[in-house]
């Protein structure tokens, strides 16, 4: 039974991806310090603008999830599935996700990251070629 409205999952787990999609530049990030890339800055300065816009979306989402009481707890992973408590104003939620589906939703946070870091006229054929 469904006990979050639409708007408050949709908050919830925006903020539960972005983070998983901070975590994973952050990773990259060390990755390439730590690589054979010849030309380590060009590849870092993307990251760094990426987390910082991450970074500044997932504040916002902070701020109205706690103005709506609202939490997210990681209860268990195991191979294939990942479960997290929705907690909003005494209410609770517990829903799985299936790891690959994890990871299809920080793709696509990933890539929206990118986007929002290409200049304008190079976003806008980006998508084109």
């Amino acid at each position: 039974m469904r006990y979050l409205t639409d708007e408050e999952l949709e908050l919830s787990t925006r903020f539960l991806f972005l983070s998983m999609a901070m975590v994973v530049i952050r990773q990259d990030m060390e990755h390439i310090q730590r690589g054979a890339f010849k030309i380590k800055e060009t590849y870092i300065k993307h990251l760094t603008k990426m987390e910082e816009k991450a970074s500044n979306e997932r504040r916002i989402l902070r701020v109205a999830m706690k103005q709506k009481g609202m939490q997210v707890i990681t209860l268990n992973k195991n191979d294939s599935f990942s479960s997290f408590l929705f907690i909003c104003q005494n209410r609770e939620e517990k829903r799985n996700f299936f790891n690959p589906a994890i990871r299809k939703k920080v793709e696509a946070i990933l890539d929206e990251l990118i986007v929002m870091d290409l200049p304008q006229n190079q976003a806008d054929t980006a998508g084109k070629v």
